[in-house]
């Protein structure tokens, strides 16, 4: 039988993933996105593995259950604690035509094409620091570059309650700033590893000295996406494009559309959904 083609799934623990979805649907407009926010157990950056893992295992199933052959992890945290497991555990027996995708990944296969003095610095949220995930991956395709990672965890409430240009930001920002720079002073390459982390941008340059590039995941993993799709025309078969989107959300509806917007640029309606 025919499998009924469906959308590309976009997935965040909550707002972050707009702006990577953002970037995808600007690269890859004809396709339909169906984009979930679990906002109702955000944050994941805090959370065990084990209960990331749970979390984002729940949100992957309810994904199949839409039809998404292929789901999109574009959250640090998820990609970081549960992506490995998920692709090797219990797509098998889910689901083993499908594919579920992390921001991780693509990221680091392109990273040390982008530094010149080798030296790297990875500002995320304490989940995915400590899950260790960047430097292990940039390790496997970039054993030379040197890799400095910097928690910070006030950067996400600050975006979520809409005081990242504000000058309440600029104390955690030159704070976690020069904490990283400290580490080494010849770092010329920062990558913002939490999808918060774009609406940062204005501030973050504005504390940084001269000839320090910064980094956000949004362009490379739409450009990523784009290339497994040539890759794989047998996905790229089974996805619907009719150009539409549709967001979903676990918690209230209201604030999730007031908060979207800033996330994706645009206004946006969004419907509840239940996991269970």
């Amino acid at each position: 039988m025919e499998k009924q083609l469906a959308p590309i799934g976009v997935f965040d623990s909550g707002y972050g993933g707009l702006t990577v979805l953002k970037k995808i649907v600007d690269i890859l407009p004809a396709y339909d996105y169906l984009y979930l926010g679990d906002n109702a157990r955000a944050p994941y950056g805090t959370r065990s593995f084990e209960t990331v893992y749970r979390y984002t295992l729940d949100c992957v199933k309810w994904f199949f259950a839409q039809g998404c052959p292929l789901v999109i992890l574009a959250c640090n945290t998820a990609s970081a604690k549960a992506l490995r497991s998920i692709q090797q555990q219990d797509l098998p027996q889910l689901a083993p035509t499908n594919r579920v995708l992390g921001v991780i990944r693509p990221t680091t296969e392109l990273i040390g094409t982008l530094t010149k003095t080798g030296k790297v610095g990875i500002l995320a949220t304490k989940g995915t620091v400590s899950s260790g995930s960047y430097p292990i991956e940039i390790e496997k395709f970039y054993p030379g570059i040197s890799v400095y990672q910097e928690a910070c965890p006030m950067w996400v409430p600050l975006v979520e309650n809409n005081e990242h240009a504000g000058m309440g930001a600029d104390y955690f920002v030159k704070k976690h700033l020069d904490s990283l720079l400290e580490k080494d002073n010849s770092i010329d390459t920062l990558l913002l590893a939490c999808t918060h982390y774009p609406l940062l941008m204005d501030k973050i340059k504005q504390f940084l000295p001269g000839g320090i590039q910064v980094i956000s995941q949004g362009e490379i993993v739409a450009n990523s996406l784009s290339d497994y799709l040539q890759r794989h025309p047998e996905m790229e078969k089974r996805l619907s494009k009719t150009g539409s989107r549709r967001f979903c959300t676990t918690d209230d509806i209201t604030d999730f559309e007031q908060h979207a917007s800033l996330f994706y640029g645009a206004a946006i309606k969004a419907e509840k959904i239940n996991l269970t």
